[in-house]
C-alpha cells in the first residue's frame, strides 16, 4: 500500500497526549506515513513538563538527513523547536531539501510549562521565512506579533503584522477568545478568511491541540489539497478530537486524534445494524401484527451522540403492504426524528441505552410486555405542556416515573395523535428481538 509520507520535526511527550506522538496519530487517522525528527525529550504528564532534555542540533539535523535520503516527502511540520541552534538547524535542513512546511510555533504547553527559551523568540521570527503557514494559538501570536489581542481586528492587525516575518499564510488560532464559537482566522495570499465551529464546552484546558491542528493540515496538504481545503478538514478534524477527548491522567485531558476514525467506523456499523434489524423484522410475519398506522422505525445513536444528526434511522419506515410488512427506506443519519428523540433521551439517563423503535399500542402488547417481564414506564399527553418536543418530554417522564431508563414507554395517544409503544435497548438488534419475543406472545 502506498502512502504519501510527511514529517514531523518536533519533541516527544512522554505523556503521549502532544508532540510527535500526537502528529503521528494524526498522520495516521488521516492516511498519511509519518517521519519524525526528534528535537527535544521531555519528562511530562498530563500535570506538566518535569524536565526538558535537547537534542544537539546537529544531531536533529543528521535526522532529517536520513529520512530524507530514504524517503520522498515534500512537507514537514514543525513543533517544538526550544533553542536557537535548534531552530538554525531545522531552518538550514528545510531550505536543502526544499520542504514546504507548517510551522506551529510552540511556546508553551497546555499546563503552563516553557517550551521555547526567550532567547529564541527572534531566531523563531526569523524561521518563519521559510514557512508555508504559521499556525499560533493568542499567546504566540501575541509574542510573534508584538500586539496585545482581544478582539477579531487585533487579530487580523496581528495576522497581517505575523505575515510580515515571511510565513505565506498564517492562521491564528482563537480558541483562547471569550466567544461563543470557536473562530481562527486565515491570513493567505492577501485575504482573510474566518472559520467558524461550535465552541467544544469541556471542563478544563485541551491537551494536544495545537500538534493535532498543525499535524492535520499537514498530512492533508501531503494528501495533495489545497491550503484552504486543508485548513478546513484539519478544523473538522480538531473539533471531533476535542470533542472526543481522551479520560486519561489525572490532570489536563489530551485530544484524541482517532475520534475520526471511531466516528466512521462507528457510523457504518450502526448503518449496517439498523438494515440488518429492519430486515430481520420484515422477514418475519408475526411482526406485522406491531405495525402502527404510521409505520414502524427503529434507530441507534451513535456513540456520544446528541443531536439527531447523529442518530442512524431509516429514512423511510416500516408499513403494511398487502397485509406484510415492507421497508420503504434504507438507514441514514437524521432517518427518524421522533424515535432519535427518544434514544437520546435515554442515552442522556443510561449511556448504554442508544437504541429505540415504535410499535402499535393495545393492552394486549402491553400485557405481553409485562409476561415477558419487561420494564414498563407510561407517560400521558393531556399532562404535556406547551413548546416542548413530545418524544424528549415523555421519555422523560417516563423515566423519572419509573426511576430509571425502563424497556417499554407507551402512552394511549391524544386527538391527532396515535397511541404508540417505544422499545428501548443497547442496539437496533436488541429492540427488534424484543419485538419479535413481543409478537410471538400475541
Amino acid at each position: 500500500m502506498r502512502l504519501p509520507c510527511a514529517i514531523t520535526i518536533a519533541g516527544s511527550d512522554s505523556g503521549g497526549g502532544a508532540g510527535i506522538e500526537a502528529d503521528l496519530k494524526t498522520f495516521a487517522a488521516l492516511n498519511v506515513h509519518g517521519l519524525c525528527v526528534l528535537t527535544a525529550v521531555t519528562a511530562q504528564n498530563t500535570l506538566g513538563v518535569e524536565d526538558v532534555f535537547e537534542l544537539p542540533s546537529d544531531f536533529v539535523l543528521k535526522q532529517l538527513n536520513a529520512v530524507m535520503k530514504d524517503f520522498d516527502a515534500k512537507w514537514a511540520k514543525t513543533g517544538m523547536l526550544s533553542n536557537g541552534e535548534i531552530i538554525k538547524a531545522v531552518k538550514s535542513g528545510i531550505k536543502k531539501y526544499e520542504l514546504k512546511v507548517v510551522a506551529d510555533p510552540v511556546m508553551i504547553a497546555a499546563t503552563g510549562a516553557p517550551l521555547l527559551k526567550r532567547d529564541a523568540v527572534e531566531a523563531m521570527k526569523d524561521f518563519l521565512s521559510c514557512v508555508e503557514l504559521v499556525t499560533p494559538n493568542l499567546p504566540e501570536a501575541e509574542m510573534l506579533s508584538g500586539l496585545k489581542i482581544k478582539s477579531m481586528h487585533d487579530m487580523r492587525k496581528a495576522a497581517k503584522e505575523i505575515s510580515k516575518l515571511g510565513a505565506y499564510g498564517v492562521i491564528i488560532k482563537g480558541g483562547h477568545m471569550p466567544t461563543s464559537e470557536a473562530v481562527d482566522l486565515i491570513y493567505f495570499d492577501g485575504k482573510f478568511i474566518e472559520l467558524k465551529s461550535p465552541r467544544i464546552r469541556v471542563k478544563g484546558a485541551t491537551h494536544g491541540t495545537g500538534c493535532s491542528f498543525s499535524a492535520a493540515i499537514t498530512a492533508e496538504l501531503a494528501n495533495g489539497k489545497g491550503i484552504i481545503e486543508a485548513v478546513k478538514s484539519a478544523k473538522e478534524f480538531i473539533t471531533h478530537a476535542i470533542a472526543k477527548r481522551l479520560e486519561v491522567g489525572k490532570g489536563v485531558k489530551p485530544v484524541n486524534p482517532m475520534a475520526s476514525l471511531i466516528i466512521d467506523a462507528e457510523k457504518g456499523r450502526c448503518l449496517e445494524e439498523v438494515w440488518k434489524a429492519a430486515q430481520m423484522l420484515v422477514s418475519d410475519q408475526k411482526f406485522t401484527e406491531l405495525l402502527p398506522e404510521v409505520g414502524s422505525n427503529i434507530a441507534v445513536a451513535l456513540y456520544g451522540a446528541e443531536k439527531v444528526s447523529g442518530v442512524v434511522g431509516l429514512s423511510g419506515r416500516i408499513v403494511k403492504v398487502s397485509g406484510k410488512a415492507q421497508l420503504t427506506g434504507f438507514p441514514t443519519l437524521g432517518g427518524s426524528e421522533h424515535v432519535a428523540n427518544v434514544a437520546l433521551t435515554a442515552m442522556r439517563y443510561d449511556p448504554k441505552i442508544r437504541a429505540a423503535m415504535n410499535i402499535r399500542f393495545s393492552d394486549k402488547i402491553i400485557r405481553a410486555c409485562r409476561r415477558l417481564n419487561l420494564k414498563i414506564a407510561e407517560f400521558r399527553r393531556e399532562e404535556e405542556p406547551k413548546g416542548v418536543k413530545t418524544m424528549v418530554w415523555g421519555t422523560e417522564q417516563a423515566i423519572r416515573k419509573m426511576g430509571g431508563v425502563p424497556d417499554i414507554i407507551f402512552d394511549r395517544g391524544a386527538p391527532g395523535k396515535e397511541a404508540m409503544v417505544r422499545i428501548l435497548g443497547r442496539s437496533a438488534l436488541d429492540v427488534a428481538e424484543t419485538a419479535l419475543k413481543i409478537s410471538k406472545m400475541l
